[in-house]
């Protein structure tokens, strides 16, 4: 009875509930096509519609997610989810709101979507085989009425979760933010067949079984986990018999949906966009990126290039890992960056922020808005302050930084090509960038209070630690006899050996590793120093090389029952600056 869900397809979704009728006011009725003989009806009553587990079954069949924005911006529903149809992303926030006062991870939305966030970071096909899926929807606006419709935007996977602020009404609350890889199914014909959600509801099947109804990508991305969803990701045309929604401008995000929502009020508007910026309809890749941040057009002084542009590109990114706006409005940019110029800039260099404000614009990476027309020379300080135009990165850079891979590659760019000679720690602490200068991140939260005098004060120190498996470390080394996988290096003790386990992509933030054997290599202490620090990097034939200059520093040795993920070396070398592939 089971019929098939179409990427793109408007279906009716009314109060009466009825199965048994295919068209409704000339839409297919949802109840229609997801009717089953086993299962309960679904649910699009809420922002998040879990299916519930059938008696005596551990799956739960399918997570349906609903996203509309009449009420977006509003006290109710404070956020602004963004649809990124066409390259396969969506932002999606959880329930939690200020006036909760249960902790922020137990509203029935939040708890849900971090269950189905742990089963789609699960470390095995057998694990991953018995994930939920997720079915993305956005209410629509149809025959004149914004209520009763939804848009199938896809079938999604979790990559990503944060803990983050908001604010409504002056007020701040946690919440969480959801960032979602759409599945590319151009192979199955831009379909989802219910049949597949149905034989997940049987608990008689085996998790295995159940993939023979699945989609393609959803099959694949079982077999090969996250690392595989940047291939499986969705980068064709959004498919749909209707009109396509109208596309909005910047949304609260900092983003710019391709897809579906309206934009919030904004009261600062007064221009276009710069025709110097880059365009959304550009396609920008991560090679593309590097490439500009390498070749910038600097100034240079007494041979030296001026980091006038890349502190204020570095600064701009760390706006986007904050959450913030990727436009910043004058004022704010010219206190802010001005401070890190006074600061971090050339010696002898004037603290000019209006220069990189204006003159990023060349880089195809930057955008300006909110300037008259006519302004088409470089205005004078006066002329932004009096205007308080915005600048910031432009939207395909945005897109692109969301990937956290590309993100700490730019970071290592900008710093080694131009910020090489600055005090490397003090910049990223006052940028909040401290986790993206080492392969371990930020691990620790201190709190600290004395608690007494004597020949050596006391303190009372208050920890907060990821908690990690001795098992997994006791078992890999076991493999490697505690030698070194680099030099081969093994450590006498007085009564047995010694070696370190090194996370490849940290546990901490913003790095946020799996404590996983494939995530695992073992070093000897110098080793594990410089490659937690980046010094060395494991490059893709497994020579290890030395990041400043790629001296070969040695052999990175294998073992068949320790399987590494490639995944996480391309993170860690994307960490150094190296080509990320």
């Amino acid at each position: 009875m089971a019929g098939r869900l179409r990427v793109g397809e408007v279906l009716r979704s009314a109060q009466n509930r009825d199965p048994s009728v295919p068209i409704i006011d000339g839409y297919r009725n949802i109840h229609y096509v997801t009717a089953s003989h086993t299962l309960p009806q679904i649910q699009l009553s809420k922002g998040v519609n879990p299916m519930a587990r059938p008696k005596n079954g551990k799956r739960r069949p399918a997570i349906l997610i609903r996203s509309s924005p009449w009420k977006a911006g509003t006290a109710a529903t404070p956020w602004h989810d963004v649809f990124d149809l066409e390259n396969g992303r969506v932002r999606y926030f959880g329930d939690h709101r200020v006036d909760h006062t249960v902790p922020v991870g137990s509203t029935p939305g939040n708890a849900v979507l971090l269950e189905a966030f742990a089963e789609h970071r699960a470390s095995t096909g057998v694990q991953r085989a018995r994930a939920v899926p997720l079915f993305v929807f956005a209410a629509v606006s149809r025959n004149k009425t914004p209520k009763g419709y939804v848009q199938f935007c896809g079938l999604a996977v979790i990559e990503h979760v944060e803990l983050i602020e908001q604010e409504t009404e002056g007020r701040s609350f946690p919440n969480y933010r959801y960032d979602m890889t759409l599945l590319d199914l151009s192979a199955d014909d831009e379909r989802v067949d219910w049949a597949w959600i149905e034989s997940r509801g049987n608990p008689g099947l085996a998790a295995i079984d159940t993939l023979a109804h699945a989609p393609h990508p959803w099959t694949e991305w079982v077999k090969g986990g996250q690392r595989t969803l940047r291939e499986l990701r969705r980068r064709t045309p959004f498919p749909s018999g209707e009109d396509k929604p109208s596309l909005p401008p910047v949304l609260e995000s900092g983003h710019e949906s391709l897809g579906l929502f309206p934009p919030p009020r904004r009261s600062d508007s007064i221009a276009s966009p710069s025709p110097t910026s880059t365009g959304s309809r550009e396609r920008l890749t991560a090679s593309m990126l590097m490439d500009r941040l390498t070749r910038l057009r600097v100034h240079q002084k007494n041979g030296q290039p001026s980091r006038h542009k890349p502190l204020a590109l570095l600064w701009a990114i760390s706006k986007i890992v904050a959450g913030e706006p990727r436009l910043a409005p004058w004022r704010q940019f010219r206190n802010e960056v001005g401070e890190l110029l006074a600061e971090f800039g050339l010696p002898g260099s004037s603290v000019t922020p209006e220069y990189p404000f204006w003159h990023l614009q060349t880089s195809r990476l930057w955008e300006l808005q909110g300037l008259p027309p006519e302004q088409s020379t470089k205005p004078h300080a006066a002329t932004f302050d009096k205007f308080n135009p915005t600048a910031g990165l432009s939207q395909p850079v945005v897109h692109l930084l969301d990937d956290s891979l590309i993100r700490s590659q730019a970071i290592a760019v900008l710093r080694q090509t131009y910020l090489a000679d600055v005090q490397q720690h003090a910049l990223m602490e006052r940028l909040a960038l401290s986790g993206y200068e080492s392969a371990s991140g930020v691990t620790d939260d201190r709190g600290e209070q004395e608690t007494g005098a004597g020949p050596a004060s006391r303190r009372t120190v208050t920890l907060s630690r990821v908690v990690r498996d001795s098992e997994l470390t006791n078992k890999v080394k076991s493999l490697h006899g505690d030698r070194c996988q680099v030099c081969s290096l093994q450590l006498s003790t007085r009564f047995s050996t010694y070696s370190e386990a090194a996370h490849i992509r940290g546990l901490g933030r913003p790095h946020n590793g799996p404590d996983t054997l494939s995530n695992l290599l073992v070093l000897c202490p110098n080793h594990h120093v410089q490659f937690d620090a980046l010094a060395i990097y494991v490059a893709t034939d497994d020579t290890v090389r030395m990041t400043a200059d790629d001296t070969l520093v040695g052999q990175l040795r294998r073992h068949p029952a320790h399987q590494i993920d490639e995944a996480h070396l391309r993170y860690h070398r994307a960490l150094c600056g190296r080509d990320g592939k």
